[in-house]
């Protein structure tokens, strides 16, 4: 009986470094990309097709099928060996790639649970304290939140749902947390 693997792969990724010359340092001299997974946020270090030009910012397909820019995925990265440039475009990535799958993210609202006795799994968004817990589980019992802008009309006084999202993304990417809700643990190696 063959295993069937529940979790998906990264399939596109936002290019956040990209270094013609390849890194300084390294042994071999090749063109390098440093690149954010679009589906669990992993780091990852490829390496672009010959003749490719990538740019900061741009989605490209790393899926199983034909690739058009990128060759190999030579390794998964952690936050700590991204290059400056990789760390700076990180939350700019972060939030494109929140804004770009709003259903998926709304949905963390609304289907949020808690983590323990204590601790609800939405008091680990940066921000959100008890009363905007209350507020944000009374709301969505009401009716389901549809949209950013709709959490942020009926939870009042809570930052902006895509900023809470990015700064928990990054928080987690950085190996800050004992919890992992929206990326996949840098300990477990699947592109």
């Amino acid at each position: 009986m063959e295993f069937e693997r529940k979790e998906e792969l990264e399939e596109h990724a936002v290019v956040l470094d990209y270094l013609p010359t390849g890194k300084s340092g390294a042994a071999k001299s090749e063109p390098t990309a440093i690149l954010l997974g679009e589906n669990k946020f992993t780091l990852l270090e490829a390496v672009p097709k010959l003749g490719a030009i990538l740019k900061v910012g741009e989605r490209v397909y790393i899926g199983k099928a034909e690739r058009d820019k990128i060759a190999l995925i030579k390794l998964r990265l952690n936050y700590s060996e991204l290059t400056e440039g990789a760390r700076n475009e990180l939350p700019k990535a972060v939030s494109q790639i929140v804004k770009g799958n709003e259903p998926k993210f709304v949905d963390v609202f609304n289907r949020a649970g808690p983590i323990n006795i204590r601790e609800h799994s939405l008091e680990l968004l940066p921000g959100v304290g008890k009363k905007h817990l209350q507020g944000i589980i009374k709301a969505r019992e009401e009716k389901p939140f549809e949209s950013f802008a709709d959490i942020s009309a009926r939870v009042s006084l809570l930052q902006d749902p895509v900023k809470l999202l990015t700064d928990r993304i990054i928080v987690e990417l950085k190996g800050e947390s004992r919890f992992y809700l929206l990326t996949r643990p840098y300990g477990k190696p699947h592109f």
